[in-house]
């Protein structure tokens, strides 16, 4: 009987010693995996990385994590120009579950099977892609999007400010509009068109209310997948295979 107190306690020991080793490894593993990945990327802070799933050791031994979860703070995303027309838009949060991740032996690289997450935009950022100098849209005819903001629904309303024949309308117009995905671009499309005052062809009054934003080089390639407007600006989806987070 005392003998078996004896075993049961150095187990019970044994798995505390386990347990303990195996969240000090995981833990500087995935301060390893946030400076790589910061470094990688090129990111001003360094990310939030939480490895899931135990234990690490064994997952480790296999060189194959189930899940590896990635949080990005103002991630500055590139909108696609090149040279002077180079630009950014600012991602508020960026979070990305990376499932099935397979890494070398040195640990230089680290790829996922899959990868799913979410982003926001605000409406300030977003506005950046609207038509915010005035703009001709006929003769004497001048507008530009001053304001987005949430418009219920999952609609985004687009404040327009005009100017006809030298003199501002005394308030600005509004519409809902409709936001989708296109490949790696936002786009924002009016579900009708304002009375601006006086009759423009549609084309010419869809040059000032529709735009549309291209975000390019999200890290380890994952790709935009759906967009919904929120209160504060925009939630976006994300998605991918064969996601590289190092290497």
């Amino acid at each position: 009987m005392r003998a078996l107190r004896i075993i049961l306690i150095v187990a019970v020991v044994l798995g505390g010693l386990f347990v303990i080793a195996d969240r000090v490894a995981v833990g500087f593993a995935e301060d390893k995996a946030a400076d790589r990945i910061k470094s990688t990327e090129g990111l001003a802070s360094t990310p939030d990385v939480s490895i899931e799933g135990f234990p690490f050791l064994t997952q480790v031994a296999g060189g194959e994590l189930d899940d590896v979860k990635i949080g990005i703070k103002n991630y500055e995303a590139s909108t696609g120009g090149t040279g002077a027309a180079a630009s950014t838009i600012r991602i508020d949060d960026l979070s990305a579950e990376m499932h099935g991740v397979v890494f070398n032996g040195d640990y230089s690289s680290a790829t996922a099977d899959s990868a799913t997450g979410t982003a926001s935009i605000s409406y300030a950022e977003l506005l950046k892609a609207a038509k915010a100098e005035p703009t001709q849209v006929a003769s004497g005819v001048s507008a530009r999007v001053i304001g987005l903001s949430d418009g219920g629904n999952g609609k985004i309303k687009v404040t327009i400010e005009a100017t006809v024949l030298g003199t501002k309308l005394p308030q600005p117009v509004s519409v809902l509009s409709s936001v989708s995905v296109s490949g790696d671009t936002v786009k924002v499309h009016a579900d009708s068109l304002p009375k601006l005052g006086v009759e423009l062809a549609e084309g010419r009054i869809r040059a000032i209310t529709d735009f549309q934003q291209k975000i390019d080089e999200l890290p380890g390639g994952i790709q935009l997948d759906k967009v919904e407007a929120a209160k504060s600006g925009v939630d976006i989806s994300v998605k991918g295979s064969d996601v590289k987070l190092v290497g």
